[in-house]
């Protein structure tokens, strides 16, 4: 039997990001948090920390959204590239590099951080699938979330792309004042070269991924002491580099 019914669809804009009046690079985006979005792309793919991210400037425009970021700084030359930026897909991170060692980029060393129990995962996990409202709706987003080292959230931002979602909650935790050495973040995504670099550079000692790790997310996260987990589910979960950061029960 067929039935006609309305659906609620996740909105999905272009997004525009200048620094300094100078135009960088244009993603698609879910339009929410997006201050939240600006402070966490700034630092983690700019290195702008968050004390010289003077002002964030939101304009809703005909085509979408312009985000423009006033620095206390002027950016890296390389950042300014214009034959580096080109428009990205939803959350597509290393769009418009050129050059490999533009790609992989090697975050310094996470602190040692908290000892988190393997519990704490899963009642994190438990938790999160009711802090995502237009998810319930759409079905169509990611989340990315904090927790204290208990498994309690904190924090969770939504978006269309993960690596969006990401920078979210980072921008988040930084305007928030929140320490990321002091509990652990988790994905509703795989966990891509990136997602960890993002992490690594936020100073997130663990992050936790409902879905698998590429080799080369596994090799960094070892590299910089970040402890990876992939496959979280509510009974189990597999540990793929620094273990000795997760407890028993």
């Amino acid at each position: 039997m067929r039935t006609t019914r309305q659906d609620l669809l996740a909105e999905e804009v272009p997004l525009a990001i200048h620094a300094n009046g100078e135009p960088l690079a244009v993603m698609m985006v879910s339009p929410c948090d997006l201050e939240d979005f600006a402070c966490g792309f700034a630092l983690t793919e700019l290195g702008i920390a968050r004390h010289d991210l003077l002002s964030v400037d939101v304009q809703s425009l005909l085509e979408g959204i312009r985000l423009d970021l006033a620095t206390r700084h002027p950016l890296p030359r390389h950042a300014l590239d214009p034959q580096r930026w080109l428009p990205g897909r939803s959350g597509c991170g290393i769009c418009g590099h050129r050059h490999l060692e533009e790609v992989v980029r090697r975050p310094e060393s996470v602190g040692q951080g908290p000892a988190i129990a393997s519990s704490a995962l899963e009642v994190a996990l438990a938790a999160l699938g009711k802090q995502q409202p237009v998810n319930a709706f759409t079905g169509a987003l990611h989340a990315a979330a904090w927790a204290r080292p208990d498994g309690t959230l904190v924090l969770v931002r939504e978006d269309v792309g993960r690596h969006n979602a990401l920078d979210k909650l980072i921008g988040a935790m930084l305007l928030g004042g929140i320490d990321a050495a002091s509990g652990f973040a988790l994905v509703t995504s795989r966990a891509s070269y990136e997602m960890v670099a993002k992490a690594a550079t936020a100073g997130m000692p663990l992050l936790a991924a409902i879905s698998a790790p590429t080799a080369l997310a596994v090799d960094l996260a070892q590299g910089c002491g970040l402890t990876l987990v992939g496959f979280l589910r509510r009974d189990r979960h597999v540990v793929y580099s620094h273990a000795g950061r997760l407890t028993a029960d």
